[in-house]
């Protein structure tokens, strides 16, 4: 089922997610609608706050962008990035081990609004899969960045909160924009 997406404005976006102890039926499901939504949406990414929940909770489909490569290391080894797509990560943990690298990034929580974001050009994740089993791995290009942007979605941070003071001032007016349409379309709920 395609989800409603949360707008800059909305509190649930500024929420730290709550762990998940286990892959219930609700949580598949969960897992199900939100790469539904993402893919619907032509996301690389979606976090569950983005949907109005709490949770430590992301999933990543890279697959679709072609001009921004990643790349993937299981156990050390490369691996193709492909194969563990779309991602589910539960409860993840993210270890930046790479050189910050200056990059676009773009949020389906701020439609068209896109701005150069700073970020490790790798990382080393730690999680659980969407089947509840421990995964490990070190991933680099654009799917770190998106890591990195969903878990920040995880912990209440947004990609504007990365930005410096001079990307973030040149789309200051779209933000309040948003923002106050947000509220408006939110109070009238």
């Amino acid at each position: 089922m395609i989800l409603p997406i949360v707008k800059y404005g909305s509190p649930v976006l500024r929420q730290r997610g709550a762990l998940i102890d286990s892959v219930t039926p609700e949580i598949k499901k969960l897992i199900a609608d939100m790469i539904e939504t993402m893919e619907e949406n032509h996301g690389v990414g979606l976090a569950a706050q983005q949907i109005g929940v709490a949770k430590q909770l992301t999933v990543i489909d890279v697959r679709a962008v072609t001009d921004r490569p990643s790349w993937l290391e299981l156990d050390g080894q490369p691996a193709d990035v492909a194969d563990i797509m779309p991602l589910i990560l539960i409860n993840p943990e993210v270890k930046p081990v790479g050189e910050p690298v200056k990059g676009g990034e773009g949020c389906l929580s701020f439609p068209e609004i896109f701005a150069e974001v700073s970020r490790p050009e790798s990382v080393d994740v730690k999680a659980l899969n969407g089947s509840g089993k421990p995964i490990a791995f070190r991933c680099g290009g654009l799917l770190a960045r998106a890591v990195q942007h969903e878990t920040d979605h995880l912990n209440g941070l947004l990609f504007i909160d990365r930005m410096d003071k001079k990307s973030k001032a040149e789309i200051q007016i779209e933000l309040d924009e948003l923002q106050a349409m947000t509220k408006a379309v939110n109070a009238k709920k």
